[in-house]
């Protein structure tokens, strides 16, 4: 299963242009979008959900068009957990999951297996008679990632899925994920670099509305490389002195004072040593100007 986007553009009638003539391969397995709020990544995956037609440009989900004579077809194999969901506050988990079956036309007794299946692996079983209302954000968005589950879609497109999660949660959800995807394609969206670093090894960055890259995660750490740097700083004042003249992707309290990791394109005018690019930095060095 791969999905192809050419020349894809989306405008809205405000003139916005939320997706800018991109271009991606999305391949088998897990790939991750990588972007800050804003990027263009939910008008994407509005539009690879058939939610929202392009202003141009085209899709293709295994050579099938994204056409509105399509649409059906292109529906069945795809699951969506989106990154605002509300689902019927009234019912409970598991009347929720089975409407929510019914809807994508799983036959009952199979239904019920999935259902059974994932409230297990999302450890949701012990809360299915709760109705959806007294769920914590967290919990929601865990049914939420079950019910995009419930048809085994070919591909699954999930936005932010750990949002609200505490980090085992957070762990749970992304070995899930992981094994799903070994014989389909999942894509990937946050803006949690860690859980990309966890999960992937093929992803795209995006910045207002654009690609700025597009492949392996090697290849992004090897832009990077050369361009981090650790320093250390006594006081919290010279910290914030470099946060204004340096991009900062972390900062620890050590008995040496406060070390800080810097983004720079040359060697910072202080005492500093080079350092291995994390996934986090490679990032910041993407999507910033130097």
């Amino acid at each position: 299963m791969s999905i192809k986007i050419q020349d894809l553009t989306v405008t809205f009638k405000n003139g916005v242009t939320a997706v800018n003539h991109a271009d991606l391969l999305i391949p088998g397995g897990i790939y991750g979008l990588l972007g800050e709020n804003g990027a263009g990544k939910t008008t994407l995956m509005r539009v690879l959900t058939t939610v929202l037609k392009p202003t141009g440009g085209n899709v293709t989900i295994d050579g099938m068009l994204y056409s509105e004579g399509n649409y059906e077809k292109i529906q069945k194999k795809i699951g969506y957990l989106p990154q605002e969901i509300d689902l019927y506050p009234q019912l409970t988990v598991r009347e929720c999951l089975e409407y929510m079956g019914e809807l994508s036309g799983v036959e009952k007794t199979e239904c019920k297996k999935r259902i059974d299946k994932y409230l297990e692996k999302t450890s949701l079983a012990e809360h299915q008679k709760k109705k959806m209302r007294q769920l914590s954000g967290g919990m929601k968005r865990r049914v939420g990632l079950v019910q995009a589950l419930l048809n085994e879609p070919d591909f699954l497109i999930v936005d932010e899925p750990t949002t609200g999660l505490d980090p085992e949660e957070r762990i749970r959800i992304r070995n899930l994920l992981v094994d799903f995807a070994e014989d389909r394609t999942v894509l990937f969206s946050t803006h949690v670099v860690e859980d990309l670093a966890a999960t992937c090894n093929q992803l795209a960055v995006m910045k207002k509305g654009e690609f700025l890259f597009a492949g392996n995660v090697r290849d992004l750490l090897n832009a990077a490389k050369g361009h981090v740097w650790s320093c250390h700083v006594e006081e919290d004042w010279m910290a914030r002195k470099l946060e204004e003249k340096y991009h900062i992707s972390a900062k620890q309290y050590t008995d040496r004072g406060m070390q800080l990791r810097l983004i720079s394109e040359r060697r910072p005018g202080i005492e500093c040593e080079p350092c291995e690019a994390t996934l986090e930095d490679a990032y910041i060095y993407m999507t910033n100007e130097f």
